[in-house]
């Protein structure tokens, strides 16, 4: 029975009166026991005895498995696959015929990890020694509609200078390219560049056993650094960037920005990066930015050159006029379909290239099976083929519904049709729609039906001989 403080005092007084243990407990209505449990204040109600219960006992067959089973872990790099303590005690059930509870062996489990704790070498690097960049994910509204994009995060080790840059896919080309802005930002170089073992970067093994993706490998040696990768789920060696991708999200993500372009969005990042040279780190003297101004003379010097971070494709322009990159077709000018082209593809933007000259320009998609189109690569033949104008897809693609159904309701030949819509390129709809709406002036409404007229005077005679009759 739980006591109330209002019935020890009860209790307490009651027993300083003089009265029994029976009286107190027949007029407060409670136990004998607990009336004897409180009687002279050895007990309190405000204190609880902490419940324990005695473990059971592994024997010492089962402890020397349970261990086995965790040095076995210490070969195995990804964490992933080593043995929690469910699987442990599954294995005592189905190896060794284990009858004891899997509470018994998760305490075990328990005990020995934390009687090894890992600990940690605090850090101190030298001016222009070292970068960390990693990579992570947030949500934005970008043109009105939800998309998930790619958060490249760099931050130099002795200042914490950060900067970071998004991108819609975590691909080799965003990779690359968000290096050459990162280090057109510094203004220099850092010695060496740590990053975990992500794909983009990695060829193949992990670590100090790493090999380099070729496009890292020419980057790193462009521009001179040494690329050292982390050993596998050991985020506390890039432990700097790690901060910064959370702190983006919480200062910029939160709430959802809202912005018209992924430019603006990368914007708002640069001036959050930007403020962030302000602050004061808890143990340094100086700000981020200060410090950050006294490290630039330490960086290495930007190459003459900067890196091209674009993929680069070939192809055949087909009788659609388009050519494949990847899983999507882009149009070209209707004037070089079937000739052998060059595609150079940023993070961004698809350019296609005849003989060393750019003959079209898209924005990059990154969904599938996709045929980006631009209107006025089409022009020319829709001029010839006016009959398909309304029903081609460049225009289709390219044109507002409302535009579509007002063409459809004015009578224009196919050459002026091809005009409205070549305009169309550097006017806005609604400007083009009102500059070519015809205003007929009201006219006077002439009757096109013939009224013989009719002589009415015969009535006049009759009404007449009506009136004298009566």
């Amino acid at each position: 029975m739980v006591i109330t403080m209002e019935i020890y005092k009860q209790i307490r007084s009651m027993q300083l009166q003089g009265q029994s243990q029976r009286q107190i407990a027949s007029t407060l209505h409670i136990s004998r026991n607990t009336v004897k449990k409180y009687w002279n204040g050895s007990t309190v109600p405000w204190e609880r005895k902490e419940y324990s219960r005695s473990p059971g006992k592994l024997t010492p067959e089962v402890q020397q498995f349970i261990k086995a089973c965790l040095a076995e872990d210490e070969g195995v790099s990804s964490k992933r696959q080593h043995h929690t303590a469910k699987r442990i005690y599954d294995r005592l059930v189905d190896e060794c015929g284990f009858t004891g509870g899997e509470s018994t062996v998760r305490r075990f489990v328990q005990e020995i990890r934390s009687s090894t704790p890992e600990v940690f070498v605090p850090l101190s690097f030298p001016k222009g020694d070292a970068m960390q960049i990693d990579w992570g994910e947030a949500t934005a509204y970008i043109g009105g509609e939800k998309k998930t994009v790619n958060i490249f995060c760099a931050r130099l080790c002795y200042s914490s200078a950060p900067i970071a840059f998004a991108y819609y896919r975590q691909n080799e080309e965003s990779f690359l390219d968000a290096f050459v802005k990162t280090f057109e930002y510094y203004g220099g170089v850092p010695k060496r560049v740590i990053f975990d073992n992500a794909r983009v970067a990695v060829k193949e093994g992990f670590g100090s056993h790493a090999r380099k993706q070729q496009g890292y490998e020419s980057l790193s040696a462009h521009y001179g650094f040494d690329a050292v990768f982390c050993n596998p789920s050991s985020g506390n060696e890039k432990g700097l960037i790690e901060g910064q991708v959370g702190f983006l999200r919480r200062n910029i993500f939160v709430p959802v920005p809202r912005v018209e372009s992924l430019n603006e969005l990368n914007d708002l990042i640069m001036t959050r990066c930007e403020a962030y040279l302000k602050h004061h780190i808890r143990g340094k003297e100086l700000a981020v930015g200060e410090m950050f101004l006294s490290e630039k003379s330490s960086l290495y010097p930007l190459p003459g050159y900067a890196f091209d971070a674009a993929k680069r494709a070939y192809g055949r322009v087909d009788r659609f006029s388009t050519v494949r990159f990847e899983s999507n077709t882009y149009s070209v000018p209707i004037a070089y379909c079937a000739k052998e082209v060059s595609i150079k593809a940023s993070p961004n933007t698809v350019e296609i290239y005849f003989e060393g000259n750019m003959i079209a320009s898209h924005d990059r998609s990154y969904e599938r099976n996709r045929s980006i189109y631009s209107l006025e690569h089409y022009l020319p033949l829709l001029e010839r083929k006016g009959r398909a104008i309304l029903y081609a897809k460049p225009v289709r693609q390219t044109v507002p519904e409302y535009f579509l159904e007002w063409l459809a309701s004015q009578n224009m030949s196919p050459k002026l049709l091809t005009e409205t819509l070549r305009r169309c390129l550097i006017e806005d709809f609604r400007d083009v729609m009102n500059e070519n709406c015809i205003h007929t002036p009201v006219s006077e409404i002439v009757d096109p039906v013939t009224v013989k007229s009719v002589d009415l005077s015969v009535y006049d005679t009759f009404l007449c001989r009506k009136a004298g009759a009566m």
